[in-house]
């Protein structure tokens, strides 16, 4: 069930909104179960066939953070064994669905050449979220070996793992931005405030999928999915389509982001900031600080750190960050395009923390040097883009043999590709309005702060009133526009990951 589609918005959603806070009335504990078993349906919804697997690993990593709890008799080399087995068996789990035919692949291609016969491959269907759902319980685990986790309720685990805004494509949630909240009883009044403000936020995240992202996405597969099948592009046509993908996945994805929040904020639930305007970054380290902000986080503590992070000297830092990186890029996908779309942000990462020891020190740069800088990573994150979305390496090395001018400079927009649309004024138009909204408008996160900004003109009623007004009108009409673009299937980027 995608959250643009008839069936989510004016069935399933309503529904659950409604049945949420009328249970909650009369019991907290209730609320949550239904809540947990909506979203279990939410899943099922996509695969019946893949619930079994979410669910047993609900029940399995749920025992074993029982287990890994300090208790009378239960040593700390007995709870270290745990954990072990316990991380060994999410990620085997995780590499056998993901990575398994991978693997067997590039195995096959090194028997092709000595004259063996291949091994078969499994074949194995990829679970939706699988990623998802098993980082934020790795994390829990950890917590559970540091102490870190008080909150026992199964309940409240199984909603805080299926939670439906988040399962599919995330954010990487932590236990302790959400077990407390489903253990206050407030959660489980309506606020009205919170209502509103969410389906603002939700609105405003349709609208990036739907208006920007979707739009932008039929021009980058135009180029992208000709480049794979012979095409060689003009440096027109390459960075023109470069420029469509970034913009793709930065509507889609944060599009989806905007609508988990709020979604979740309808429910009384505050999920955390998963973008801040990345595209406005300075230098790559600030990217990674804005982008999948929940992502990062989770590769800072969980891989970054654990491998000793800055601890060990700059060489062991530059390593470590690199490794952190080239790991992030194997999780996104099971292929060698994702490995090096990682392995390029570990080398851009090292250059920007060299650069800051050894040249710009504690200086801060000025205008100029904001711009330059914003630039520079602006091009990287695009560079970086082409191997993320090609189909193949052959692919991206056309692209970048395009983007430099090496099959000719331009022509007609696309016009090797056979596409009318391209000459439409709507791309262009819809390309730069995506930019502007990247470069100029705050996050529609801050939407919690623009709302309140409204309690400034608390002594100017007349005021105050016009600017609700205007707001929910212009909600509404946005919402009519997004509605008007439903019905055809447009699943999100990050739901393959």
């Amino acid at each position: 069930m995608l959250f643009n589609s008839y069936a989510f918005i004016f069935i399933y959603f309503p529904i659950v909104l409604f049945g949420f806070f009328l249970i909650g009335r009369r019991s907290t504990r209730a609320a949550a179960g239904f809540l947990a078993l909506a979203s279990l349906f939410f899943y099922g919804w996509w695969s019946v066939q893949a619930l079994p697997l979410l669910v047993g690993s609900i029940c399995f990593n749920y025992w074993a953070g029982l287990r890994l709890t300090r208790a009378p008799g239960r040593t700390d080399a007995a709870r270290k064994r745990m954990l072990v087995f316990s991380l060994v068996v999410n990620l085997g789990v995780l590499a056998t669905f993901k990575y398994a035919d991978f693997f067997v692949g590039n195995v096959n291609e090194g028997l092709s050449t000595a004259g063996i016969a291949p091994l078969p491959l499994l074949h194995v269907a990829l679970p939706i979220g699988i990623s998802f759902y098993t980082f934020t319980q790795i994390a829990f685990l950890v917590d559970c070996w540091q102490d870190k986790v008080h909150e026992r309720s199964f309940v409240h685990y199984v909603l805080f793992v299926t939670y439906f805004p988040h399962l599919i494509a995330g954010p990487v949630l932590h236990h302790a931005q959400m077990m407390p909240q489903f253990a206050n009883p407030a959660t489980y009044r309506v606020d009205f405030d919170k209502v509103s403000l969410g389906l603002a936020i939700f609105v405003f995240g349709l609208a990036k999928k739907l208006l920007i992202g979707d739009p932008m996405g039929q021009y980058a597969d135009l180029m992208f999915t000709g480049v794979h099948n012979g095409v060689q592009p003009t440096m027109a046509s390459a960075w023109v389509g470069v420029m469509a993908y970034t913009l793709q996945i930065y509507f889609d994805f944060s599009g989806y982001s905007d609508m988990a929040v709020g979604l979740s904020l309808c429910l009384g639930v505050q999920l955390p900031l998963n973008f801040n305007s990345p595209y406005k970054s300075t230098n790559i380290i600030e990217f990674w600080r804005r982008w999948h902000i929940s992502l990062s986080t989770f590769l800072r503590d969980y891989l970054y750190v654990p491998l000793g992070g800055n601890r060990k000297g700059p060489a062991r830092r530059y390593l470590n960050l690199f490794l952190t990186m080239l790991l992030g890029g194997l999780w996104h996908g099971a292929a060698w395009t994702f490995v090096i779309w990682g392995a390029l942000h570990g080398f851009f990462l090292m250059v920007n923390h060299l650069w800051n020891a050894k040249v710009r020190r504690n200086a801060k740069p000025g205008v100029v040097g904001r711009v330059l800088g914003w630039l520079l990573t602006f091009v990287c994150v695009m560079i970086a883009w082409v191997v993320f979305r090609a189909e193949s390496m052959t692919a991206a090395t056309a692209i970048y043999k395009g983007m430099l001018g090496m099959n000719g400079m331009t022509q007609s927009i696309f016009s090797e590709f056979g596409s009318i649309p391209y000459r439409k004024p709507e791309f262009f138009q819809t390309m730069l309005v995506g930019l502007i909204i990247c470069l100029a408008l705050p996050p529609t996160i801050t939407l919690q702060r623009w709302v309140p900004q409204a309690q400034m003109l608390a002594g100017r009623p007349r005021l105050a009133w016009i600017f609700t007004a205007a707001m929910a009108v212009f909600t509404v009409i946005l919402l009519g526009v997004c509605v008007s673009k439903l019905g055809s299937y447009s699943p999100f980027l990050y739901f393959q990951f």
